[in-house]
């Protein structure tokens, strides 16, 4: 494994560890901002803002590491999410607190970048794999991030926010002193028109190669929202856990999460890219079905291998779509998978939400076979691609 993506890697499990850092207090800091205890709603708005900040900036970040180089957007963003934690941490009012998270979703899109910045120093039989890395170590750093979140809120309920800042800063100086630039020769040119964050996605659905895979990605995304939204209060209303369960539960998550991505790219190399999505949601599908009828929390245990061999599917999708793009677009394609999955992030908790609210008296356990449905649904357009949709528009027209 070379060194740049030693580094890229070890950068993108220290920026979940700073984003996960957060979770834990931010309801309590929400409370000791306003002198209330009913944030419920304002809670809701800033995960939605953060959300959608992802969605707007990371065509955007992509498109701008494209023409100008992936490092120096890379750093830029590091730098700036140090100095917005920071502010942060000394927030004085509600006000200030939500124009921070907006920033910090802007500086997350990022990510996209550090995904390019794979494709472009991988071959295209190695990068099913390398996406399964990343996606383990951004699992790994969930995994860190909230424990380590919620022990330091205990001291300080605004330290977490400094230790994010710290991260942030240690990222950065990676960057400075060890990170390479990925982009090799002639970079793009630039347009003041392709600002407009819309743009990028219009051009990628425009292009009939990757349009599919694309509204595929979406839906991955959008039933992937269920987990964040429905799992805690599932858990509690079925098993009547406390928080530490539901806590236990998404670190033994995470753990599976991690080991199955690191396999990712051998079981695309096994099977075929093709074949190692259906393999993904195979599991997913069975583990959603399962789960909507366990009576037992412990089962849910048992269960957690399944649900994280469902992600195998993703790295394998990302690889897919990298194929179909050329070299020096591969930033802008990043940027508008991130930016569809944040699109989802604002769409997906409030639709699951609301089935939740309604099936929750008669069977709680039914929101998950819905989301099973919508896989299902996806299964033909996956195994037999163009022809499935050919059949669609001619039943439209």
């Amino acid at each position: 494994m070379n060194k740049a993506l030693v580094v890229i890697l070890l950068s993108v499990t220290i920026d979940a560890i700073g984003i996960g850092l957060i979770f834990p207090i931010l309801p309590s800091l929400l409370r000791e901002l306003t002198a209330s205890s009913e944030i419920t709603i304002l809670y809701g708005i800033i995960i939605a803002g953060y959300a959608l900040m992802l969605f707007l900036f990371a065509p955007l970040l992509g498109m701008l590491s494209d023409r100008f180089g992936r490092r120096p957007i890379l750093m830029i963003a590091m730098g700036g999410a140090a100095i917005d934690y920071l502010i942060m941490a000394f927030a004085p009012t509600i006000e200030v607190l939500i124009i921070g998270r907006l920033i910090a979703g802007m500086t997350a899109a990022s990510m996209a970048v550090a995904s390019a910045y794979i494709t472009d120093i991988s071959k295209d039989d190695e990068r099913a794999k390398y996406f399964g890395f990343l996606g383990a170590c951004f699992g790994v750093g969930f995994i860190i991030g909230p424990a380590l979140g919620g022990l330091l809120g205990e001291i300080w309920l605004r330290a977490p926010f400094l230790a994010a800042a710290i991260l942030n800063g240690i990222n950065l100086l990676l960057a400075i002193f060890l990170l390479p630039e990925s982009r090799k020769g002639k970079k793009t040119g630039f347009n003041f028109k392709k600002l407009n964050p819309f743009a990028p996605i219009m051009w990628a659905l425009k292009l009939i190669s990757v349009r599919q895979l694309l509204v595929i990605a979406v839906f991955f995304a959008f039933v992937g929202t269920i987990y964040s939204t429905i799992w805690v209060l599932f858990t509690q209303d079925k098993f009547l856990w406390s928080g530490a369960m539901v806590g236990l539960s998404l670190t033994a998550y995470g753990v599976c999460m991690a080991v199955a991505q690191s396999f990712s790219g051998m079981v695309s190399s096994w099977l075929g890219e093709k074949r190692a999505i259906l393999f993904g949601l195979f599991f997913e599908i069975a583990a959603l079905i399962i789960v909507a009828f366990i009576g037992q929390g412990w089962m849910i245990f048992l269960l957690l291998p399944l649900f994280a061999f469902g992600e195998v599917g993703g790295p394998a999708l990302q690889s897919l779509l990298t194929s179909k793009i050329s070299e020096d677009l591969q930033g802008q394609l990043q940027g508008v998978l991130m930016s569809l999955a944040a699109l989802a992030s604002v769409v997906g908790p409030l639709f699951f939400t609301q089935i939740y609210a309604i099936v929750r008296p008669e069977w709680p356990g039914s929101v998950w076979l819905i989301a099973a449905a919508i896989y299902i649904i996806l299964l033909p357009f996956i195994i037999f691609g163009g022809s499935a949709w050919q059949r669609i528009s001619k039943k439209s027209d």
